[in-house]
């Protein structure tokens, strides 16, 4: 009976100790990404991480998508908890223009790291700026993603028609290096962080010279037509494997957002969580050293979820 009973105390110990942990962790939160060659699909894993490790109640995944477009959707939506995206992507879905047929009830929870578009191709290809691509065959991006929404704003500006001028493709960032690498295309658009590992490998593939082609004339244009979102950037020399010169380029931020009906306590946990630990993200990508107090003043055209906005404030961080 002594041994009954002492069994069952254990045993309701066990169950009672699970259930209170099973208890702690009852917000389960989904973050969508990218595509795993992008910076998107690390950047969210460190994240969810994070989120895991330091908010008692809460446990996060990084799920796999086609990025902004369909990341906004799968917010607006409540498929997703939370997502990473380009703030230009980020204000046609607010707005409901462009690829958006309705408004999405979209909120920003932090300002992240300058999105940087690549536009790549090799030596011998006959391409040695934007303008050059008529006639070819180029990837513009996946399907859904920021890339595309960009890259085809790039085309644009330089008075190129992405259906009629050249043969698209729509690939994602290591889909169309492989493409590059195995002569299926001739060029293609990648909007990301830096180092993007996809390109990285591209340039330290034995036999190939990669180059980068300078877009940032292009900017001009661009902020003409879609407002002030777009910013003149530069991939400094040596970044690739190759790359011997600095490149000009259009950047625009990334953003962190969540659906507006996110509880405040859980907003303010998230973003307090990301900030506080931020080293832990800079371990994981080293873009994440860009995730800093000062450019959500202004880094994004969405409001902020007020949960995001008690914290900035806690920090001196004026939003207006």
């Amino acid at each position: 009976m002594r041994r009954l009973l002492v069994l069952g105390v254990v045993v309701a110990l066990v169950f009672g100790l699970s259930t209170a942990w099973a208890a702690q962790k009852e917000v389960r939160l989904s973050i969508a990404t990218g595509g795993t060659g992008g910076v998107y699909y690390p950047m969210g894993g460190g994240m969810a991480n994070v989120i895991s490790k330091y908010i008692s109640y809460a446990e996060a995944t990084a799920e796999v998508t086609s990025a902004s477009v369909d990341n906004c959707l799968l917010v607006g939506g409540r498929k997703a908890d939370m997502a990473l995206i380009m703030a230009d992507v980020g204000w046609d879905a607010y707005e409901g223009k462009g690829k958006f047929k309705d408004k999405l009830p979209i909120r920003t929870l932090a300002v992240l790291y300058p999105n940087n578009m690549h536009v790549v191709t090799l030596e011998g290809k006959g391409i040695g700026k934007v303008s050059d691509l008529r006639g070819k065959r180029v990837s513009t991006g996946s399907p859904g993603s920021g890339t595309e929404v960009k890259g085809l704003r790039v085309l644009e500006a330089f008075g190129l028609d992405p259906d009629k001028d050249m043969s698209r493709d729509r690939l994602g960032a290591s889909e169309s290096a492989g493409a590059l690498k195995d002569g299926k295309i001739d060029a293609y658009f990648w909007d990301g962080g830096v180092p993007t590992a996809s390109v990285t490998d591209l340039g330290a593939t034995p036999g190939v010279k990669m180059k980068l082609l300078s877009h940032g004339d292009a900017i001009a244009k661009m902020r003409e037509k879609y407002g002030p979102l777009y910013v003149k950037g530069v991939i400094p020399a040596k970044t690739y494997p190759g790359q011997e010169q600095d490149v000009t380029i259009a950047v625009v931020w990334n953003l962190l957002i969540c659906n507006a009906a996110m509880k405040d306590n859980v907003a303010y946990d998230i973003v307090k969580t990301i900030f506080e630990h931020h080293p832990e993200l800079v371990a994981v990508h080293r873009e994440a050293a860009n995730i800093k107090l000062q450019p959500q003043a202004d880094g994004s055209p969405l409001p902020f979820h007020p949960g995001a906005l008690k914290y900035f404030k806690e920090k001196g961080v004026n939003i207006q």
